[in-house]
């Protein structure tokens, strides 16, 4: 069976890095650089420990000009734009991956999700599982088969047969819950007076969202509080709700399919070396960015 593709949602650990790691790292020209350093520990961290030989690193350049923004222009707009300290440290990641040898994948239009979602769907054509490193749980309704998800900073793992005991709906429900949930972080409003167990619920009983919109006469007569309401509120809120499924599904068709499935490439040492001075990493970093890149470390002055 060939090896497994390592999906990795880098922003996730970049903002992580960002808000946890001190603010005294700074670059060659005084900027910031706690986010990059960090993000390169959980980097060399995967790397070392998977040794994976097919990756893709992911990165969100969608907040504003998502496909999604054109269906619906609110969505995401609760979110901050990120300082330029932090925009800086986003190109360092993305340089520091492509010099290891890593495919990056970026789009203007499509979110990180997207481009996981759209590599692991081309990449099984090629009779690879997915490893999807991020703890979002969007992203588990991409899970089929053997693929699994870890959330590399708990250290677990699950599979789309462990998706309910987490989420209380299978993976392939997971679109359909959030669509009825609503989710504040995307800033999707979802269908009022239906939570997480409701829509679970309803889901468990109706299989899809369009079933339960076909059959929404059957609502009343369930064994659920406030049913006749509920009833009312998805009449209502069709047009909506299928809108916000639109939203919360992972798009897999973005232009990325030419690359699968995604070997490592030969590392660039002039690249590497240029980074580790620019971002004035320190010689245990450099020693494990060139281990892990294959290539020989000599220490400045040597």
């Amino acid at each position: 069976m060939p090896s497994p593709l390592y999906l990795i949602d880098a922003s996730l650990y970049v903002f992580r890095a960002w808000h946890s790691m001190p603010d005294e790292f700074r670059d060659a020209d005084g900027w910031p650089s706690n986010a990059v350093q960090g993000f390169a520990r959980f980097l060399l961290d995967l790397l070392e420990r998977e040794r994976p030989r097919h990756v893709v690193v992911a990165f969100d350049e969608a907040l504003d000009s998502c496909f999604r923004n054109a269906l619906y222009p609110a969505y995401k707009a609760n979110r901050e734009p990120a300082p330029e300290e932090l925009k800086r440290q986003f190109a360092h990641c993305k340089a520091l991956c492509a010099s290891l040898g890593l495919a990056v994948l970026a789009h203007p239009e499509y979110e990180a999700d997207d481009l996981i979602g759209s590599a692991l769907h081309a990449s099984r054509a090629h009779g690879h599982r997915g490893v999807i490193v991020s703890a979002d749980k969007d992203l588990s309704q991409l899970l089929a088969g053997e693929d699994e998800q870890w959330d590399f900073s708990r250290d677990q793992r699950w599979n789309a047969a462990g998706v309910r005991a987490r989420h209380g709906v299978h993976a392939h429900q997971i679109a359909d819950f959030l669509a009825l949930t609503g989710d504040a972080i995307d800033n999707i409003p979802g269908v009022p007076g239906i939570g997480a167990k409701t829509a679970a619920l309803l889901l468990a009983h109706f299989g899809t969202l369009d079933a339960l919109l076909a059959r929404v006469d059957e609502v009343p007569f369930l064994r659920l509080r406030g049913a006749a309401q509920i009833a009312a509120r998805l009449r209502e809120q069709r047009a909506a709700v299928l809108l916000w499924r639109q939203l919360t599904t992972i798009a897999c068709d973005a232009p990325v399919a030419a690359l699968a499935p995604y070997p490592r490439g030969a590392a660039d040492g002039a690249a590497l070396q240029a980074l580790c001075e620019h971002l004035r990493f320190g010689p245990m970093s450099r020693r494990r960015l060139h281990a892990a890149a294959g290539l020989p470390y000599a220490p400045p002055g040597t």
